[in-house]
């Protein structure tokens, strides 16, 4: 028998403190206009001290718990993608397991920046297509406040915090159409975040005009890839979630798609950039406010240092 994987609940958590473009400005050379004009961002949410990306994710993935309905116990893989992690070992997925008090699972995390959570789907339906698990946790979870140099006006202004779930369980009919995923180490220098052993801030550190331009290059061919994978046209997807990055670069991935932005889960303008978050919670917020609705096609779309690129293209 065939499995696929099926989209069973979806989840997400954002912090309570906002920080807005007008609070920026009184710290660092920027203005309101300045930051909406070049992002499309008015806002982002901003963990507290007490907030790690284990408890953020925690909130989210009991939502999608929750919305799924089932006993957490029947989870046997959970994947948490993070870049903020609350540790270096044990991994996040880890302490989540802990904090959802799942003892049978197979928990662990992966790193693929902004890409994380498509990574993560993609992993997933693997596992799920061979066998090998039957309902899988995915998570992306960041406290990127923590690692942006809050002097430098072209990063601080972009990131945000919070965490995305979704279940996903096997099923005869089809959920996850197909998923791609691909990465290029040549362009390191351009988005990276240095370590604590490295002789500089541990701070995210990014060329944005190059990084711009090859993302929007990347993420028309990855449409391409995935239309043409399940023979499908521009017209048959219903809805673009796109990572949450910089709205000229979706605007380009819609248009590629022949989408109006009336097609397109925004969060941007009140999240910013929540890397491998940002995907999970745009779609949580498409199907809680109803517009995504059962049987609708759905592309997600993220592009992350790395560089990392992927998508997953769901029958919801």
């Amino acid at each position: 028998m065939t499995y696929y994987s099926k989209v069973i609940g979806t989840g997400g958590y954002l912090p309570e403190k906002v920080l807005t473009n007008a609070q920026l400005s009184e710290t660092v050379d920027t203005s309101d206009e300045w930051i909406y004009e070049r992002t499309g961002i008015k806002s982002r949410r901003i963990a507290s001290a007490e907030e790690t990306a284990s408890s953020m994710a925690e909130i989210a993935a009991r939502q999608a718990i929750e919305a799924a309905q089932i006993d957490p116990e029947s989870i046997d893989l959970i994947i948490v993608a993070t870049g903020t992690p609350d540790r270096v070992y044990p991994s996040t997925g880890c302490l989540l397991q802990r904090r959802l008090g799942i003892k049978h699972a197979v928990a662990f995390d992966i790193q693929a920046a902004c890409s994380g959570s498509i990574f993560g789907l993609s992993i997933a339906d693997q596992y799920i297509k061979s066998g090998a698990a039957k309902t899988v946790l995915v998570v992306g979870s960041e406290a990127c406040s923590r690692i942006v140099d809050w002097t430098d006006r072209t990063t601080c202004i972009l990131f945000g915090d919070g965490a995305g779930a979704i279940l996903l369980t096997a099923s005869e009919e089809q959920g996850i159409l197909s998923t791609h995923i691909h990465s290029d180490g040549e362009y390191e220098e351009l988005l990276y975040c240095p370590t604590s052993t490295e002789q500089q801030a541990g701070y995210i550190s990014m060329r944005g005009n190059e990084v711009f331009k090859v993302a929007v290059n990347t993420l028309g061919r990855i449409v391409d890839e995935t239309l043409e994978a399940n023979e499908l046209e521009q017209s048959h997807i219903d809805w673009l979630v796109p990572h949450q990055a910089n709205s000229r670069i979706i605007a380009a991935t819609a248009k590629k798609l022949k989408l109006s932005m009336d097609q397109v889960i925004m969060t941007l303008e009140n999240q910013g950039n929540t890397s491998s978050a940002s995907v999970l919670l745009a779609f949580n917020e498409g199907v809680r406010d109803g517009r995504i609705q059962r049987g609708q096609v759905v592309l997600l779309e993220a592009f992350g240092a790395g560089f990392t690129w992927g998508s997953a293209l769901i029958k919801y």
